[in-house]
């Protein structure tokens, strides 16, 4: 997506090339000890991780003097790369965008998140995005800590930085989020509705039209329930908090619908990939005897976030006194 392919190959092929070998490892790890520095190892890259990317970059870059010095010091070739004022400044930029990529990540993970909470997140990372590219262009590093870390090492003002060269990779970047992301043009009117079904500038005939097509449903009944909400007095004046249930099922069956296709929608592979690890853990090789009706009891307690009322269940159990 950012064509910066070159940054990250030579990072990676640094990285195992002090980590293949036992030796080399355990030299560079006396390195760091007698450097005195906050890490006492480089990092492996892997993308079956979520984070790996950003966290093996950081750390990377963290230990980008301790590098060379440590190839120095052993007499080996040293990659050309490491000496390069732009490729630093490249891997630097590469990092702060992987560190957003990172708490946009996070930001979409966890459970009970709609599409709605994912819709308004993807959002705005685009806007701070759009925000970061002007900024950028008028030599703003605020955000930029790694960037401007860099400029600082290589004794460069921020003036000097070649801005257009990075500017052209955030909006490459947002370029690949409208693809990716442009079922939301379609789910993010209903949505915006969904949270508050009272605008008076809704455009009735069209917010219909794309309910309809998402849940199948007919466009003219619920073009006609859209009215009757919003012409709903009593409904207005209720707490927003269980909106959708107050709504009658023989009033409202079509709007009753959409508030709960929406909220079941399922946005990321969270919790699918969450149930996988519960029971990785489960299961494990100590325990290869389990049954699979027990496996399935273990793995609901274990991704469900049902507490039961302890106390009330002690409560009705009648105590037998020994005779």
């Amino acid at each position: 997506m950012l064509n910066m392919k070159e940054i990250m190959n030579v990072a990676t092929k640094i990285a195992c090339c002090i980590r293949a070998r036992s030796l080399q490892r355990r030299l560079f790890r006396a390195h760091l000890e007698k450097a005195d520095c906050d890490h006492s190892e480089l990092l492996l890259h892997t993308d079956v991780r979520w984070l790996s990317r950003g966290k093996f970059l950081q750390r990377f870059r963290e230990l980008c003097p301790e590098i060379k010095e440590f190839f120095r010091v052993a007499g080996q070739a040293e990659y050309m790369q490491l000496n390069d004022g732009q490729w630093l400044l490249d891997l630097a930029f590469l990092t702060d965008l992987t560190n957003m990529l990172n708490d946009l990540n996070l930001e979409l993970q966890g459970k009970d998140k709609t599409v709605i909470n994912m819709i308004s997140s993807v959002n705005a990372f685009k806007r701070k995005m759009q925000h970061l590219s002007l900024k950028l262009q008028r030599h703003d590093l605020i955000n930029f800590q790694n960037l401007a870390s860099e400029l600082e090492m290589q004794g460069m003002a921020c003036l000097q930085l070649d801005s257009a060269r990075y500017t052209e990779q955030i909006n490459n970047c947002l370029s690949e989020f409208d693809k990716r992301f442009q079922d939301f043009s379609l789910l993010e009117p209903v949505a915006t509705f969904m949270c508050y079904p009272f605008r008076e500038d809704a455009e009735v005939d069209s917010l219909a039209s794309k309910i309809a097509k998402l849940f199948h449903l007919n466009s003219s009944g619920v073009e006609d329930e859209i009215l009757t909400l919003q012409a709903d007095i009593e409904l207005k004046s209720r707490d927003h908090g269980q909106f959708w249930n107050l709504l009658t099922e023989v009033k409202y069956p079509n709007m009753r619908k959409c508030a709960a296709s929406l909220t079941a929608l399922f946005g990321s592979t969270y919790l699918c990939e969450s149930s996988f690890s519960h029971m990785k853990i489960i299961k494990s090789k100590y325990r290869s005897t389990m049954t699979d009706e027990h496996l399935e009891v273990c793995l609901r307690l274990a991704v469900s976030s049902y507490c039961p009322d302890y106390a009330s269940l002690a409560d009705s159990i009648q105590c037998k006194s020994s005779e």
